[in-house]
């Protein structure tokens, strides 16, 4: 049960309109994308069903994490876990180089940790940490750039069960996902019965300051009843698509649930850019809390940052 909320707590990406859910300090103030104005599609080949057939068929917002495989470069970490009243309890800072060629693939550039971080055995305090840990701190190890494509984890393997439930929770929204009780069927937002519960809009924009876009956001309906939208898991799902090829750049997701066994409310913004012929990761942004009985409440928040990418030797 504890992988299975831990694999909650990094359910999804991406680009909002930049307003923060929970209430506290938010590292995340990098603005990437402006927008012009609504698009009023005539054309009854483009719309909304457009939009979600690549949402649900894309796979090259996963390729860009698989393409790290072959590039050096810098990341930035910055990770803050709170208290109750939403004060900032811990930080955590790292700076590494990544390499793609010899034996020290992370070099730390710089690392400062303060406040509650540690318990006395020298693990971090909280879990959401360590999957943090075990999921951005090695780029070239991390289920992220793992040579098989989703749904292929080992037979038999519970760990590479639990990543390939992650990596679809993260990179193909909208369908299914068997073996996480109570909400597996939760995260299919395109069927036809969970549409009524949906509204669907379209913006055209400018990201990075230079490539055109169009957001395609998924929103619940405003005048549903308290309790409908309380038994709806996914209160939006934000996509980022450029228009010259219609890949996708970036992606957010806003998730809020609770019943008698867990209670979580998860932000996660993940956005990429081209460097060369490659799409490749550039920020991922997370705010969360999460409670499940016998266990400290969890709140964390981190900002990743990664630049300065360069094509390895040989590759």
């Amino acid at each position: 049960m504890k992988k299975i909320l831990l694999l909650i707590l990094f359910m999804g990406p991406f680009l909002k309109g930049f307003t923060q859910e929970i209430p506290r300090f938010n590292p995340d103030t990098i603005r990437t994308i402006q927008l012009d104005s609504a698009v009023n599609i005539t054309t009854q080949k483009f719309g909304v069903e457009t939009f979600i057939n690549a949402i649900i068929t894309d796979k090259s917002f996963y390729q860009a994490f698989r393409n790290m495989k072959r590039y050096n470069f810098i990341a930035e970490n910055r990770i803050y876990t709170y208290d109750k009243k939403n004060k900032v309890e811990g930080r955590i800072y790292r700076k590494i180089r990544h390499n793609g060629e010899g034996p020290d693939k992370m070099v730390f550039l710089a690392r400062q940790d303060t406040g509650k971080v540690y318990k006395k055995n020298g693990k971090y305090q909280l879990y959401t940490i360590e999957m943090f840990d075990y999921i951005f701190m090695n780029a070239y190890q991390t289920d992220f750039v793992a040579e098989p494509e989703m749904g292929e984890g080992k037979a038999g393997d519970k760990n590479e069960s639990y990543k390939d439930k992650l990596k679809t929770l993260i990179f193909a929204p909208g369908r299914p996902i068997k073996g996480l009780p109570f909400i597996g069927s939760k995260t299919q937002i395109f069927t036809a019965n969970m549409r009524q519960y949906y509204d669907y809009t379209y913006h055209s924009g400018t990201y990075l300051d230079s490539i055109p876009v169009y957001r395609f956001k998924v929103t619940l309906k405003k005048d549903l009843s308290n309790s409908t939208k309380d038994g709806l898991m996914i209160k939006e799902l934000t996509t980022i698509f450029d228009k010259r090829n219609f890949e996708i750049l970036g992606r957010y997701v806003d998730m809020k649930y609770s019943n008698m066994l867990f209670d979580f409310d998860v932000q996660m913004n993940i956005e990429t850019s081209y460097f060369g012929e490659d799409k490749l990761p550039t920020k991922i942004a997370y705010q969360g809390n999460w409670d499940y009985p016998f266990k400290k409440e969890e709140r964390a928040s981190f900002l990743i940052v990664q630049k300065d990418y360069t094509l390895g030797k040989g590759r």
